[in-house]
């Protein structure tokens, strides 16, 4: 201790250390308990040593200079201290201590009562618990017992409810007039005999024994009543000037369950009062559309007859066998005109006799074709859906329907055959086929077959009138229907009437075989034309009745329309090829020297060393010639074209290409005196180019 005692003034004497010389100290402590324990290890007390420099009792006491067995002494005094301490304060607190010990055992003999008395209370809980358990089982049961008498409840009220017959339903259905009450009295007598039937267990009831009699007898009553009041209904229908559409919506169909139940409860009843319908249905209309055919029948306007062809000649052909005259209306035969209109008027309501007959109008029969064909259709419509609606059947549509198209093709059957009007024919087939778009939008099926029956009727018949056109064509009379005439004449204009109609009515449709057929007629008209033509001696009258005549028909295609297509096409050329011909003949006619010197010499060199060089002396004569008179040929020439051609600016037109023909030809003969030695000698005769397109721009200004 001096040692250390001597190191710590040492180290004081030299100033404040930061750490402690743990080594001395540690020796001291080993060499003095050398003895004391052999048994203790030293191994690591360096690192323990190092881990407790930080430590602050550790530092405090080295800091002190203290030996470690005197720190030891006086911690074990102050543990003693602290010991003699405690015992003073528990001494003082020992009155207080029995206090707490006699409180404590009051306590745990309270907490033994209590442990006494819930111990009896679980017992009694676990014995409400049994009661408990034993009641929710007594409940499930009486609940299920108590549905199942519900459902029991209900199924007999039900069965109850279903079999007993009041007599409230009694009285209606035997004294009761036919109405809504009653026909809701049906539906409940109908539930009932559906459940009698229905259910096996239910026929075996006693129940139903006692009640089936009763109800047997309410299904016959009901039947009967029905039946009754029907037929009655259905005879309704017979009157005269009944509106049966009105009839149907607001008076049958309101009875319409009537059917229904005799369907269930009464088939052979329900039969009777379905054929009873048919056969009603049946005549009624059968006298409706026999009487407003009849009615139409006095409407109608005779169009066309066998004699009405194109190539029939419509002239007297005797003193007392005078032909047929032409009609008011002569002009239909061949030509469409308003008639077309028939196909903008489908949907228009059907004519109504006695008002056009008031009025004193007459109609083709393609009016009075689709007047019928629309009434028909209206008709049948309504009538489909009401078997659709009221009897639930569409096949019975046919049975009803068999008498009015037996009717309307009666009427068909003595129309067709004698019907000789081409156009009103296709008219007709072009309405039956808006009529099956008619019917197609209004997704009615009921006239399909009749359509097509009627369409394919009238097909042959059209095939056949077009060939008695054709035919009277090729088999023409050239005599009888030649007129010395170069005007168009009357068998073309109605072939190019005829054609521009068919044409007019096969835009939309484009019938390949129309157009065959049209394509035949026309080679037909291309023969007897020039048959025609031939019959005039000069061959300028010739051409000139040929263009006359293409002229017209060509206008007449333009006039139906611009789709004249091939038919248009082929005579524009013939028009064409005729006034390049028509031009030359008019022009050989008035200076054929001239024309035929620019043909034969016009194109030869006058300088070349041929035999037969162009001179003065064959020229001149032409060029005098021309200079005298080309103004008054012209002249003549125009009034020659006024009066050949019945079309003026067809004339005007070919008159133009003549003048411009005959400036080309002078040009050339110009021309050709250029070239000659000495022309220059002509140029005082020679007309000068600018006088001739003066003069032609003379004649152009005229139209």
């Amino acid at each position: 201790m001096a040692e250390v005692t001597t190191h710590t003034s040492a180290d004081a004497n030299n100033g404040p250390k930061s750490f402690l010389d743990l080594g001395s100290f540690v020796g001291d402590l080993n060499a003095e308990d050398e003895t004391a324990s052999d048994d203790i290890s030293l191994e690591g007390l360096e690192e323990e040593l190092q881990e407790c420099k930080t430590d602050d009792v550790v530092a405090n006491i080295l800091s002190k200079g203290t030996t470690l067995r005197e720190y030891t002494k006086g911690v074990e005094n102050n543990l003693r201290q602290v010991e003699l301490d405690s015992i003073q304060d528990y001494i003082k607190e020992s009155d207080n201590l029995v206090s707490l010990h006699d409180q404590i055992r009051d306590c745990d003999m309270i907490l033994s009562q209590m442990e006494t008395l819930l111990s009896g209370f679980q017992d009694e809980i676990g014995s409400i618990s049994s009661d408990i358990k034993i009641l929710q089982e007594k409940s499930m049961d009486m609940g299920l017992r108590l549905k199942n008498r519900k459902v029991a409840e209900s199924k007999l009220a039900k069965f109850v409810e279903d079999i007993i017959v009041p007599p409230r339903m009694i009285d209606i259905i035997v004294d009761g007039e036919v109405n809504e009450e009653y026909m809701r009295t049906l539906e409940i007598l109908s539930k009932k005999l559906k459940f009698a039937d229905a259910d096996p267990m239910v026929k075996t009831s006693k129940a139903l024994k006692d009640v089936q009699p009763e109800l047997e007898k309410l299904r016959q009553k009901a039947v009967s009543k029905v039946f009754d009041f029907m037929v009655q209904k259905l005879y309704a229908l017979r009157k005269p000037k009944t509106n049966i559409q009105i009839l149907q919506q607001s008076i049958l169909l309101k009875y319409k369950y009537i059917l229904s139940f005799l369907k269930e409860h009464g088939k052979e009843v329900y039969f009777e009062v379905r054929a009873a319908y048919i056969d009603t249905m049946n005549k009624v209309l059968s006298v409706q559309f026999r009487a407003y055919i009849q009615a139409l029948e006095k409407l109608q306007l005779d169009i066309a007859t066998s004699n009405d062809l194109i190539g029939v000649e419509t002239r007297s052909t005797g003193l007392f066998s005078r032909g047929r005259e032409p009609l008011k209306n002569r002009s239909a035969v061949f030509a469409l005109g308003e008639r077309i209109n028939i196909l903008k008027e489908i949907d228009e309501p059907p004519l109504i006799p006695h008002i056009a007959e008031a009025s004193s109008k007459k109609y083709p029969y393609e009016v009075l074709f689709r007047s019928l064909h629309k009434l028909l259709m209206d008709t049948a419509s309504s009538e489909y859906l009401f078997c659709d609606d009221f009897f639930g059947e569409e096949a019975m549509f046919y049975d009803i329907f068999a008498g009015p198209f037996s009717v309307i093709d009666e009427h068909f059957g003595t129309i067709l055959p004698n019907s000789f009007d081409a156009i009103g024919l296709l008219l007709m087939i072009r309405i039956i086929h808006q009529h099956q778009l008619v019917m197609s939008r209004r997704r009615i099926p009921c006239l399909d077959s009749y359509l097509d029956k009627v369409n394919i009727a009238l097909w042959p018949r059209f095939k056949m009138v077009f060939d008695l056109h054709l035919n009277s064509l090729r088999n023409a009379n050239i005599r009888t229907l030649w007129e010395d005439d170069v005007h168009p004449h009357y068998v073309i204009r109605r072939y190019a009437e005829f054609t521009a109609s068919l044409i007019h009515l096969n835009v939309e449709y484009g019938d390949g075989q129309l157009e065959l057929n049209l394509e035949r007629l026309r080679m037909a008209v291309d023969d007897l034309l020039v048959k025609l033509a031939q019959m005039f001696a000069k061959q300028k009258l010739q051409t000139v009745f040929l263009i006359n005549n293409y002229d017209m028909t060509i206008s007449v295609l333009k006039e139906a329309g611009p789709d004249g297509g091939k038919i248009q096409q082929h005579f524009e050329e013939l028009l064409k090829n005729n006034t390049a011909i028509f031009v030359e003949e008019l022009l050989l006619e008035h200076f054929s020297d001239l024309i035929k010197f620019v043909k034969t010499r016009g194109s030869e060199d006058s300088s070349s060393s041929t035999e037969r060089s162009i001179t003065i002396a064959e020229v001149e004569p032409i060029v005098k010639d021309f200079a005298s008179r080309w103004k008054a040929a012209i002249e003549l020439m125009h009034n020659d074209v006024i009066t050949s051609f019945s079309n003026f600016l067809c004339g005007m037109d070919i008159l133009r290409a003549a003048l411009t023909q005959l400036l080309l030809y002078y040009t050339r003969l110009s021309d050709c005196i250029k070239r000659i030695n000495g022309g220059s000698t002509l140029n005082k005769d020679l007309v000068s180019i600018s006088s001739i397109m003066y003069e032609i721009r003379k004649y152009s200004r005229t139209f």
